[in-house]
């Protein structure tokens, strides 16, 4: 009998693409570097003008290195990244449903080249400490000064916060074995690679409470891997163990696709809490209450686990000193993205304080929203935090749930100042013809919105 499609794969794999992107990152997040570690060496001679150092080349970070420059040229900015090539989450789970057209050059980039069309400069390097009395940045090729700051690390993973009976082993263990990938990377090649490598089974996808990662990702990955599965011919169920009782983004319209598009397919159990995970039996321990609030004891055996953890702000914000709130993220003064503990610090994208989505689009509305008030600041003009706000379609969020014909679902937020921080207001549109929440059109409209804002952060 010959080899089958997923039989060459289960014995190629990915490793040449994975050699490729190697460079992307590691599966887990590294502890915070001391503070008092430096280098003693300058990584770059003292700017003739201002200085923007930025921290963290992500949506945000990218957006808010361009917005400078567009709007204050004579400053100089310069963004450390710790990878070597863009990966873009948004977008990410067309690539493990094998949509039409979506590989990995779709879903990355290099750093120099729009470093070098919108005039930033792209360092290459790993923060190792902060000193804001200082006004220094130490990496791992030499300390940088700088005027304004600007942090935007994304996220880390907070395995130790959620599951505390873990040791470090258990964790790295389980952080390879069943990889998050809501951390651009070679965690997303991981995953990929037993998707395809997988036999019949079930591939199980936990959603855990509190504030993560773009919240509507786990169930448009669950839709586009119910998609991956019926179209290979795999045999078994994509099953989501949520923390919350539904679906935490986009409830209705994910509730609708998994009802009409996948109902043999995709299973949904709310008010789950994980308890043990056996990487070795492949098996996962999650309880549930009845009716009678009595704890029930669940054993799921899996193929494939997507074991997505508690998220927390990424260590470089604790490295600097800052004033956070109880996740970890910034605490920011007014409607802006300054932090209340220095005003030559400010913070975008995962790891504000803000009450809006993590995702990023509001990463690079903010990056350019700050950037447009550091450029104001320092070319001594007045900044007015307030203007523009409230901000209508501030984050426009598309979930593609559909491959043949390929239809997305949508929510909009609205940006407002509430209580001493901006707040999203979600709204999420039915079709007025069809009564649906997912359409063709939005379907387009996703990889449209894809297309433009990877044209914005990196030129043509």
């Amino acid at each position: 009998m010959g080899l089958n499609r997923r039989d060459v794969l289960k014995v190629g794999g990915l490793s040449v693409v994975a050699a490729a992107i190697g460079g992307c990152g590691s599966l887990t997040q590294p502890e915070a570097p001391s503070k008092t570690q430096k280098t003693h060496m300058w990584l770059m001679p003292q700017p003739k003008g201002n200085r923007v150092v930025v921290v963290g080349g992500g949506f945000g970070g990218l957006a808010l290195a361009k917005s400078v420059r567009q709007n204050n040229p004579e400053s100089e900015v310069v963004v450390l990244e710790r990878r070597d090539l863009f990966f873009s989450c948004p977008f990410s789970n067309t690539y493990l449903g094998e949509l039409d057209d979506v590989d990995l050059g779709v879903l990355t980039r290099d750093y120099y080249g729009p470093a070098k069309e919108f005039g930033y400069r792209f360092v290459q390097c790993e923060v190792v400490g902060i000193d804001r009395a200082a006004k220094t940045v130490s990496t791992s090729l030499g300390d940088i000064e700088y005027d304004v700051l600007v942090l935007s690390p994304g996220i880390a993973y907070a395995y130790d916060q959620q599951f505390p009976q873990w040791d470090a082993s258990k964790i790295s263990r389980v952080a390879q074995e069943a990889p998050a990938a809501m951390i651009a990377g070679s965690e997303h090649l991981a995953f990929k690679r037993q998707l395809e490598q997988m036999d019949d089974g079930d591939v199980v996808i936990t959603v855990p409470f509190g504030k993560y990662r773009c919240p509507p990702a786990p169930y448009e990955r669950a839709c586009m891997i119910a998609h991956y599965m019926e179209k290979e011919g795999i045999e078994g169920k994509v099953i989501i163990l949520d923390a919350a009782k539904e679906p935490q983004a986009k409830a209705g319209a994910f509730k609708e696709a998994f009802n009409d598009l996948f109902k043999d397919r995709i299973v949904f159990v709310g008010e789950v809490k994980i308890k043990e995970v056996d990487v070795e039996a492949k098996e996962i321990v999650y309880t549930t209450e009845d009716e009678s609030f009595t704890l029930k004891e669940h054993v799921l055996p899996y193929q494939v686990l997507n074991l997505i953890p508690q998220n927390k702000a990424n260590p470089v914000i604790a490295m600097a000193g800052i004033e956070t709130n109880a996740w970890g993220g910034a605490k920011l003064k007014g409607a802006g993205f300054v932090s209340v503990s220095d005003p030559s610090v400010y913070v975008v994208g995962d790891c504000v304080g803000h009450g809006i989505p993590a995702s990023g689009q509001s990463a690079n509305w903010a990056g350019k929203r700050a950037g447009k008030q550091i450029a104001s600041r320092l070319g001594g003009k007045a900044v007015d935090e307030m203007v523009e706000l409230p901000y209508k379609n501030a984050n426009m969020c598309y979930s593609m749930v559909g491959a043949d014909p390929e239809e997305a679902v949508m929510v909009t937020h609205e940006f407002v100042y509430e209580n001493g921080m901006l707040v999203g207001k979600g709204f999420v549109p039915k079709d007025a013809t069809s009564g649906k929440f997912r359409t063709t059109q939005l379907g387009r409209a996703t990889r449209e919105w894809y297309r433009g804002i990877m044209s914005d952060m990196f030129g043509v």
